[in-house]
């Protein structure tokens, strides 16, 4: 690689972190009063998050089957307000039990 690469491509990054952190302040300079707006943006990251994570759940096992089981007991657990923690090991618990089940199994 040479280095007018690599120093265009920090300048780059640079510009693009620098712009999604400044256009808030720009863009929005009164205060948000509009209760469609705040809500929007209060539960963007949320949205954004959800979008990026949970597709990637039910190819992460290999099986269908024991990814469906690990996001129910998950889904489940955080309903019921449960700590992150617990959630989290439950549902690898429960992946993982069930693949094991399954891998017994006769097909």
């Amino acid at each position: 690689m040479s280095n007018f690469y690599i120093i265009a491509s920090i300048a780059v990054m640079s510009l693009t972190t620098y712009l999604v952190r400044m256009v808030p302040f720009v863009a929005f300079r009164k205060q948000i009063k509009s209760r469609f707006v705040k809500s929007l943006l209060y539960y963007m990251p949320y949205a954004v998050l959800g979008a990026m994570t949970i597709p990637y759940i039910f190819y992460s096992t290999g099986s269908f089957v024991t990814a469906l089981v690990g996001f129910s007991v998950a889904f489940l657990l955080s309903y019921f307000n449960k700590s992150l923690i617990t959630v989290a090991v439950s549902a690898c618990i429960a992946a993982f039990a069930t693949g094991l089940i399954t891998s017994y199994l006769p097909l």
